[in-house]
């Protein structure tokens, strides 16, 4: 199996490197992530400025190529130029910071493993959620993904299918709660500003908004993760709303 690993953290990130660890057992990984980190980048592409790729090793653990673009125009150039045949599995993650509510809209994570999708190949989106007062594990974390990665496939993954997987934070010795196949949150998440002045007398805005998973209904990936739960939301790309596209198509439209 060829599995493509990249993320939005950049290709430095302790996150891939765990993942990496925990994909090799599987098959023949390689590594297109971007130079720096493109977190909250959502799906932009680079259009008006050339990608310029390095080699980069890791941690003595893998020698991987990295982009100097978005987590999307990491798998696009993966896969036209990249790698040396079409991937069986895309992989992206694992991100600082959970990939819920919202947040899947903003998230380059979510992106990059959309972008495989929409060329036709299964992926997966692997996100942790940080706890300040618990300490970060991303080795148990990649094993806990390992797990539900490899049961998604067995389940029959296919192509143009993208699923996001969120880890609850896990103190030592602590179980996740269970696995939960949930929904997406779609409340509202109301961002907050500072504003500031720069040295020139120049009012600025500074987005201090810190996550929290909020009240929400009982099944969507908020309350889940909040719960402890490992979650699973199969997300699509087709942006199409259904019932008012019915709806409309029978109205008689004047030009």
């Amino acid at each position: 199996m060829l599995i493509l690993l990249t993320n939005d953290d950049g290709i430095r990130a302790p996150g891939l490197v765990a993942m990496y660890r925990e994909l090799v057992r599987m098959g023949e990984v390689h590594v297109v992530a971007p130079e720096t980190v493109q977190s909250a980048t959502g799906h932009g592409i680079t259009l008006s400025a050339p990608l310029l790729t390095n080699q980069v090793t890791v941690e003595d653990t893998f020698t991987g190529t990295s982009v100097d673009g978005r987590p999307a125009d990491c798998v696009k150039l993966a896969v036209a130029k990249i790698l040396p045949r079409q991937p069986d599995l895309v992989i992206s993650g694992i991100n600082s910071g959970a990939n819920v509510g919202i947040n899947v809209i903003y998230s380059g994570t979510v992106a990059a493993a959309i972008e495989a999708a929409f060329l036709g190949l299964p992926s997966i989106a692997v996100s942790l959620y940080l706890r300040n007062e618990i300490p970060i594990d991303y080795a148990r974390t990649a094993g806990l993904a390992m797990k539900v990665i490899r049961q998604i496939l067995e389940g029959g993954l296919k192509g143009g299918q993208v699923v996001s997987v969120n880890i609850p934070p896990l103190r030592a010795g602590e179980p996740p709660t269970g696995v939960k196949v949930v929904r997406q949150c779609t409340a509202a998440w109301n961002d907050t500003y500072d504003e500031r002045i720069d040295p020139r007398g120049r009012p600025y805005y500074w987005n201090n908004t810190i996550f929290r998973l909020g009240a929400t209904e009982e099944d969507t990936d908020v309350a889940a993760l909040r719960e402890g739960y490992i979650t699973v939301t199969p997300l699509q790309f087709d942006l199409t709303h259904y019932p008012m596209l019915r709806e409309w198509s029978d109205r008689e439209w004047r030009i």
